[in-house]
């Protein structure tokens, strides 16, 4: 059986303001038979490669990394974000 896993770079949250340190790209596993607990009813898999996640420096290195150890997987590309320059000046021009 294949493993399968999803390859994307990471975006910042909303209480961070700069893009230092988003420069990196994450392999991470997807399972596709998650279960029960029956104990506490939480969802719980036996597939303990979920709980991974991989940082390469860049796509390539991870895209090599899964294809050396045969995972198939998927690539999200990162949504580019246009910069408007803003002065404060401009509040007041028009």
């Amino acid at each position: 059986m294949k493993k399968k896993a999803k390859i994307y770079r990471p975006s910042k949250n909303a209480m961070q303001s700069g893009i230092k340190k988003f420069d990196k790209w994450l392999l991470e596993y997807i399972t596709d038979d998650p279960g029960r607990n029956p104990l506490m009813g939480w969802e719980s898999s036996t597939d303990t490669y979920t709980e991974l996640k991989l940082e390469f420096k860049s796509k390539d290195h991870a895209i090599e990394y899964a294809k050396k150890n045969n995972v198939e997987y998927e690539l999200i590309e990162p949504k580019n974000r246009k910069i408007f320059k803003k002065s404060y000046a401009d509040n007041f021009i028009k």
